[in-house]
């Protein structure tokens, strides 16, 4: 990780080959390994499959049967799927399929980041399935406490808060064009915060009617939550293994830092092309004029030819 001396930039190689924006489920291998290593997981249900690259990960650590949930996967993740006799492709929305698939030993949310569908969710698991462990992603900045809708929403319009194209950043409360923008893809609710509001907000909620379960929280990559029934640890062997985690100053700090410099990026990126916007502008201005002053110069010329001819 560090390199040696005769391969000095091993860590850089490695550093530049990731994306600027880690976001993947698979970055938190380490902790489905050890929910893996102290749960009989056998089969799994994942709701938003990004690639079928995690999908792949839960099939390599002991899981039979993997149903990868997604309305809407890519060829991708279509030949993911197909390449991996454990991995069961389900094209239907979480909600309403998760009653006929098989009650899992592992659920893993990472669909839609928003209140009204994952509130549904994980009161069903909470409900169904007494003996799984959840793992859910984006409970941190920015869907914590505020709802994303990827566009076109299903949702009835009294699940949707007001909404807005521009974007949260972590340099001010208010939303930006120059913040973490859809581009079309979804849209943010106008405010953050309050009630039914934000991905945490309806993890909070749910727990509030089950008391019985244990949430444990990964301050890393947007937030990684851990559910179970604090029963099903009887000698908190999970909470334990999780604890250098779950409660890490430094990876949270961490956090805190990626997400600063990452926001100031897409600002500099959003500044950047409105100055090229202008450059454009005032290079077509600047054509504009010079044809301009181009014929008024031939009609000028053109006038004094027909005064010294005359």
């Amino acid at each position: 990780m560090a390199g040696s001396r005769e391969d000095p930039h091993a860590q850089a190689r490695s550093a530049r080959s990731a994306p600027v924006l880690l976001h993947s489920m698979s970055i938190f291998r380490e902790i489905f390994e050890i929910v893996f290593a102290r749960r009989g997981i056998r089969t799994v249900v994942e709701i938003g499959v990004e690639s079928g690259q995690v999908s792949g990960i839960y099939a390599e650590l002991g899981a039979s049967d993997v149903y990868c949930v997604d309305p809407e996967p890519t060829e991708r993740v279509r030949s993911a799927v197909e390449a991996n006799d454990a991995l069961h492709l389900v094209t239907e929305p979480s909600p309403e399929v998760l009653p006929r698939l098989p009650v899992a030993d592992l659920y893993v949310l990472d669909g839609d980041h928003n209140y009204a569908v994952v509130r549904r969710e994980v009161a069903w698991i909470l409900e169904h399935a007494p003996d799984a462990v959840v793992a859910m992603h984006d409970l941190l900045w920015p869907w914590g406490r505020r709802d994303l809708y990827y566009e076109p929403s299903p949702l009835k319009a009294g699940d949707r808060h007001p909404i807005s194209e521009d974007g949260p950043t972590v340099w001010h409360d208010e939303l930006t064009p120059a913040g973490f923008v859809g581009l079309g893809a979804f849209t943010v609710a106008r405010h953050a915060g309050g009630e039914r509001n934000g991905v945490l907000t309806a993890v909070e909620d749910a727990l509030a009617e089950h008391p019985e379960w244990r949430f444990e929280l990964v301050p890393a990559v947007f937030g990684m939550g851990i559910l179970y029934r604090a029963e099903t640890d009887p000698d908190e062997a999970l909470q334990r293994a999780l604890r250098p985690y779950t409660t890490s100053n430094l990876l949270a700090a961490m956090e805190n830092n990626r997400i600063a410099l990452y926001t100031r990026v897409l600002q500099m990126q959003f500044e950047a092309a409105a100055q090229a916007d202008d450059r454009d502008r005032l290079a077509d201005t600047v054509a504009a004029q010079r044809h301009e002053i181009d014929r008024l110069t031939a009609e000028l010329h053109r006038a004094w030819a027909v005064l010294r001819s005359g």
